[in-house]
């Protein structure tokens, strides 16, 4: 399988071309990364001149660049560039727009033409917006309360437009909060590390009770590989591990091991539109039961 991965040198796609490198010696990857400050080429820096890998310097929002980095039989696409830093996104929701909305019509677009045979959409629970009570199925309403979120929903309608207009194969992914190796530090446990790595304060939004479903990106990666390899076109798949815990429950864990003291947790003014809490059923995605009616 040749697969062509965007975003590739950022936290999540990084992870996911190690992973396929690693485990599958009969894949073989072309990178697609435009190096915003968010990714890096020392992400993958082992794989250099790696024979089942090709590092592509572009953007998806670039027809010439997409197309070039297409040719040569590509398999899949497994789509993971984005914007996807909420706070960023509330600053200039403009950049979040382009990229991911206007991005992955580029990348559909292109894909279609050189007849992909399957399109992976990397999408997040946040495109659900805030959940009081329950979880998140695949058939929960879409209510992005961010720019963030409503620029990953918009793509991913955009998406589902392609399967259902044109018959071409797109399937979507849908995760919760990720935490694992290579983490730009600007995300909530990245950034508290950090911070107390050298004694400065961790910055809690609000009251700290924001909760979130946890899930370490090699979990994620593997959910991923198993809807690229599995998955029926034209589904939607939650990715999430049943793991709730509060911004104060990360917290606290985060000082314990480092043993730092309570006096470096600051609490600040809420983030604007603040989700209060989001969790994912993920049992479409379980492994198969006795009725056989799940993916894995």
């Amino acid at each position: 399988m040749k697969l062509l991965v965007t975003g590739g040198a950022g936290f999540i796609g990084g992870n996911f071309i190690r992973l396929y490198l690693k485990e599958y010696p009969d894949c073989s990857i072309v990178n697609l990364d435009k190096l915003t400050y968010a990714g890096s080429p020392e992400t993958l820096r082992e794989f250099e001149g790696h024979p089942r890998y090709r590092f592509v310097h572009g953007d998806i929002c670039d027809a010439g660049q997409v197309e070039s980095a297409l040719k040569g039989g590509i398999d899949a696409v497994v789509h993971f560039a984005a914007e996807s830093h909420v706070d960023r996104s509330i600053h200039d929701p403009a950049v979040f727009l382009n990229t991911n909305i206007l991005g992955t019509h580029n990348l559909l677009k292109c894909a279609r033409s050189a007849a992909v045979s399957l399109f992976v959409q990397v999408s997040t629970d946040e495109v659900y917006g805030s959940l009081g009570s329950g979880l998140f199925t695949e058939q929960s309403p879409l209510q992005p309360n961010s720019p963030y979120a409503a620029s990953k929903a918009s793509a991913d309608l955009v998406c589902r437009s392609f399967f259902e207009t044109y018959s071409f194969p797109v399937i979507i992914t849908r995760c919760g909060n990720n935490y694992g190796p290579h983490q730009f530090p600007e995300k909530l446990i990245p950034l508290f590390i950090t911070n107390l790595m050298d004694d400065i304060p961790a910055p809690v939004y609000g009251d700290g009770l924001n909760i979130r479903d946890w899930i370490h990106v090699e979990d994620h990666c593997r959910a991923i590989d198993a809807v690229l390899r599995k998955g029926k076109a034209g589904e939607v798949y939650n990715v999430g591990s049943r793991e709730e815990k509060n911004n104060l429950q990360i917290t606290e864990i985060l000082f314990k091991e480092l043993q730092k003291p309570a006096t470096l947790k600051k609490f600040v003014k809420d983030r604007l539109g603040h989700d209060r809490r989001y969790a994912i059923d993920p049992s479409k995605l379980e492994p198969k039961e006795a009725s056989g009616c799940r993916l894995l």
